[in-house]
């Protein structure tokens, strides 16, 4: 049952590719740093941001890669685990959605402005 309801409704977020984000919590914390949101995983509930979870993965030499070796790669997290970047109060800030003329809106809920990217 709980399959068919995934299949059948589509979760939301806030955050979309190409968002200021900051980490708010685990190893990358800073709340004074914007990042890049690079891809948002929609079904898993996650998120690659540029710089954070970085992973070392070991790669076999192939016909591709000959030469093999230890390769850094960013690894998707958590969608809680980020907050929109407000650029005017520089710190994460929390979002709404208002609908404005047809078009819904991000709006951040302290100071009622667009929220986002432009």
């Amino acid at each position: 049952m709980i399959d068919n309801m995934k299949a059948r409704f589509k979760p939301k977020y806030n955050i979309r590719k190409g968002d200021n984000v900051v980490v708010i919590t685990g190893n990358d914390k800073d709340l004074s740093k914007p990042r890049v949101v690079k891809e948002v995983l929609v079904d898993e509930a996650k998120v690659l941001v540029e710089g954070v979870n970085i992973k070392t993965k070991h790669t076999k030499p192939s016909a591709q890669n000959t030469k093999g070796g230890i390769l850094k790669v960013e690894a998707p997290i958590h969608i809680s685990n980020v907050m929109l970047w407000d650029p005017a109060q520089k710190a994460g800030a929390r979002v709404t959605r208002v609908r404005k003329e047809g078009k819904t809106e991000r709006v951040f809920k302290t100071k009622k402005e667009q929220g986002g990217k432009k």
